[in-house]
């Protein structure tokens, strides 16, 4: 029976139709599995800690004049200026940052190296969904008295490259400065306590020296009640860092942004952006691929309809009538899949080196995921296929009894 079908099916066959889906096929799978391909690869870049790629935002402060700066001015947000600015188009969600308002003294012995060093410092805190660091280390618990801290990474930076190196200290890591606890007193309202302090994290997103906000609220409190902690700087999480009107609305209202979070958003922005049209390009493809397949295999069943009818009348069943179309279009699937996954393989070996100079992999062999996603693609267009193909036999079949009645 299989034998039969099989000389009705290569009698009409089309060797330059299947040969045109092969080859378009092979493109746009090519593209879309190596664009998920390099978005995995790049994905430590939006999702690890210390991130320069994670959600958009920018750090917004006002602008000091010469004048305000001498006569000792606030350069606070007041409520209804952070009410208008939520109400913005382009902002997400907004956040203030929370000063102490209370001195802070921290001192660090290594008795090792014999090092001593103690410093007046400062603290502010932000809502704990801006900070990127685990949220299960970021806890302050009273009863114990340690506050997680999170610093600056270029802090730990000018320390090494700069105050160590040129007194011969030891250098340290961040696994180091985890494991050292800080002698912490905080005076305020005539009062003295001490804490411990533990550093948990190193921030490239906020330049400053970050507690729980649970923590600077109770310690505002305790050590300067019925005083204002006004926020003069904002944290905003934006949608489009490439929109004009941020720009504009910062600039009439002589308000500024620290460093070059707007920059970093924008190459973010534009990184997905062309992420997401090569993606799109790579379906379009494939789509297109697929309904050339289609096409070339409803002309062979157009073809041989009349001889298919027949078998399906004389009680072969739609099944073994449309194995062999399911085996042609199942094994062109399965070749243009294997070759795609071969030459993603080939072009992440181009591109990879590069990409490590510019970021850390977790895993610089991981291609595990495109076979993952080559496999779900096979499946998927192919699967569709055989639906495709069972159906239209199944009209055949359908008008065939039609006309016999």
């Amino acid at each position: 029976m299989n034998k039969l079908i099989w000389k009705l099916l290569r009698r009409h066959i089309s060797i330059g139709q299947l040969t045109g889906f092969f080859i378009a096929s092979l493109f746009g799978t090519t593209i879309v599995l190596l664009s998920i391909q390099f978005y995995q690869d790049i994905s430590p870049a939006f999702s690890q800690e210390e991130s320069f790629l994670k959600n958009d935002y920018i750090v917004v402060t006002k602008r000091i004049s010469t004048l305000g700066g001498l006569t000792g001015r606030s350069n606070g947000f007041t409520t209804k200026e952070v009410e208008e600015l939520q109400k913005q188009d382009f902002v997400l969600d907004i956040g203030s940052f929370t000063p102490s308002l209370f001195k802070v003294t921290a001192g660090v012995s290594v008795p090792q190296s014999g090092m001593n060093l103690s410093t007046e410092m400062f603290f502010e805190a932000v809502p704990d969904k801006f900070v990127d660091i685990d949220l299960q280390k970021w806890r302050y618990h009273e009863d114990n008295r340690t506050i997680p801290i999170i610093i600056p990474r270029n802090y730990l930076n000018l320390y090494n490259f700069g105050f160590a190196q040129s007194r011969n200290l030891p250098k340290l890591s961040d696994g180091l400065m985890s494991m050292i606890q800080l002698n912490i007193t905080l005076r305020g309202n005539g009062q003295v306590e001490q804490y411990k302090g533990n550093i948990v994290g190193f921030s490239n997103r906020l330049n400053t020296i970050l507690v729980p906000q649970s923590f600077i609220e109770q310690a505002n409190q305790t050590f300067a009640p019925g005083r204002e902690a006004k926020p003069s700087r904002l944290i905003v999480e934006i949608k489009n860092p490439a929109d004009k009107t941020i720009t504009n609305y910062l600039n009439n209202h002589k308000f500024e942004t620290e460093g070059n979070n707007l920059d970093a958003g924008k190459a973010t922005y534009f990184l997905r952006l062309i992420i997401g049209i090569v993606l799109a390009i790579g379906l379009t493809i494939c789509m297109l691929s697929l309904y050339i397949l289609m096409l070339s295999i409803y002309l062979l069943l157009q073809k041989n309809s009349q001889k298919l009818e027949n078998l399906l009348l004389i009680g072969y069943s739609t099944r073994q009538v449309a194995l062999p179309y399911h085996l042609l279009t199942g094994g062109l699937n399965l070749l243009v899949n294997t070759f795609a996954i071969l030459l993603v393989i080939g072009c992440r070996k181009f591109y990879i080196k590069p990409l490590q100079e510019i970021m850390t992999l977790s895993n610089n062999n991981d291609t595990i995921f495109i076979f993952i996603a080559g496999i779900a693609l096979f499946i998927t267009v192919t699967a569709l296929n055989v639906w495709t193909i069972q159906k239209k036999i199944t009209s055949i079949l359908s008008k065939g009894k039609e006309l016999k009645g």
